[in-house]
């Protein structure tokens, strides 16, 4: 097959390199907005390089990936979708949820699948936490606790278009909740502060943050995050129940330092940032939108479970900014 890629910043370049070492795929064509980048990318990997998505398309692809700024793409599924072609798209679909619905609509008029970049469905402890819990061996859940730390933050020009740490960071905190239990957000009170660099606040955004989240049969859901977890990149779950509690991300790389005597765990060394974390995940992801690109599988992401997610995400940032708690139904109606 001859693929398509949109976007070769910081995760577009190591999603491509996947891309590339993929058996099935003969060859592929990126393009960046930032001039010169696809093409240095290119020469890298081998492959060919265009100026848009436009040249893209014409050259024959048979899918398309998108791992452009957040901001743009809306528009990039849209072109591929009017293509006809399948389409992997990054995280998340828009920036808000009217953009993400005109878009859901017309993937569904359009006929084409489309898979969402929320690759903790692909890492191996999300998916035994997930099955655990299935067969009765956490019990019945009673509490589940979130975490995100990335190891330092982001470049001060990918804020103004990421959306805000709800959107960007936590939506994979809140699909893999859906995913994992099985159950519905119902509402969300949310906390935003700032503690670190001033382009977070000028940038309408922050850097640390804290939520309670209950689901429609009455589990309550703590989370926490930062753009500041110093001590590595940090991804967890814990999910407590009357038989067994499940914790994700608990292992000799967990970036954290017990206080008690004589406890040297964990001893390895500590996860330096989120590919690395979750490399595996990452190539199961693209591993399985080759299957979809060849017509071998449906979607395991589609828009629809995006958009679910991202329901909760608009919630907690209205939380957060309104200062109140706030129902899924008052942003999903």
């Amino acid at each position: 097959m001859r693929l398509g890629f949109v976007g070769v910043g910081r995760i577009g370049s190591a999603h491509s390199e996947v891309v590339r070492r993929h058996q099935d795929v003969e060859s592929l064509v990126l393009a960046d907005d930032i001039p010169g980048r696809a093409a240095d990318v290119a020469q890298r990997l081998g492959c060919d390089s265009a100026t848009d998505v436009d040249e893209i398309i014409a050259s024959g692809v048979d899918a398309l990936l998108i791992a452009s700024a957040t901001d743009a793409h809306a528009e990039l599924i849209l072109a591929g979708a009017r293509a006809g072609l399948p389409v992997f798209c990054e995280k998340p679909v828009a920036l808000d949820i009217e953009q993400t619905r005109r878009v859901a609509e017309e993937v569904r008029q359009a006929g084409v699948q489309v898979q969402i970049g929320l690759q903790r469905r692909f890492d191996l402890g999300y998916a035994a936490a997930r099955r655990a819990l299935r067969e009765g061996k956490v019990g019945d859940l009673h509490r589940v606790h979130l975490v995100t730390g990335d190891d330092k933050p982001p470049h001060p020009s990918y804020i103004p278009t990421s959306g805000g740490l709800y959107r960007d960071c936590h939506i994979h905190d809140f699909d893999i909740l859906r995913w994992v239990t099985g159950r519905e957000v119902v509402d969300v009170t949310a906390f935003g502060s700032n503690r670190g660099a001033s382009f977070f606040r000028e940038g309408n955004d922050v850097d640390n943050s804290a939520a309670v989240l209950r689901l429609d049969d009455d589990t309550l859901v703590t989370l926490q995050g930062s753009r500041y977890n110093g001590a590595g990149h940090d991804v967890r779950m814990e999910l407590a129940g009357t038989e067994a509690t499940y914790v994700v991300g608990l292992d000799e790389r967990t970036p954290m330092t017990s206080a008690e005597q004589n406890v040297s765990f964990p001893e390895g060394e500590p996860w330096p940032n989120y590919w690395v974390r979750f490399t595996s995940a990452y190539v199961a992801e693209i591993n399985a939108f080759v299957e979809v690109a060849k017509g071998a599988a449906p979607s395991p992401c589609d828009i629809d479970e995006a958009l679910a997610a991202a329901y909760v995400a608009e919630a907690a940032d209205l939380s957060m900014r309104e200062d109140r708690r706030v129902e899924l139904a008052e942003v999903s109606k």
